[in-house]
């Protein structure tokens, strides 16, 4: 089993799960973070952090896509560890739907 970041995140980009993360498995793109599928021990301590609710384990439904979404991205994307502010907009689209096309491939800074 694995952890997985889902569209939720979108344009929201809370950083709460980075700083519980025991072996630094996130990664941050412009509008969104990622969990490393293979670098994650499946602790769990990052889901109940989350504010918009965005992680999951693999083992729920429909969650491959997301898992080889969040694989994708944390190969290109830099390693994130400290907590920062949210998005701007991240009260507007906590909890839209259909944000995957506004999934941005633009590294984050990390750090």
């Amino acid at each position: 089993m694995t952890y997985a970041v889902i569209e939720n995140c979108i344009n929201c980009k809370y950083t709460d799960c980075v700083e519980v993360c025991p072996v630094d498995c996130f990664y941050e793109g412009e509008n969104f973070l990622v969990i490393h599928p293979d670098e994650c021990i499946d602790c769990g301590v990052c889901e109940p952090e989350c504010p918009a609710d965005a992680i999951r384990p693999d083992t729920e439904p429909d969650m491959e896509k997301w898992v080889e979404l969040n694989r994708k991205y944390s190969e290109m994307w830099p390693v994130i560890v400290s907590k920062k502010d949210p998005l701007p907009t991240a009260e507007e689209f906590d909890g839209k739907e259909g944000k995957l096309p506004l999934l941005s491939e633009a590294p984050g800074e990390g750090g």
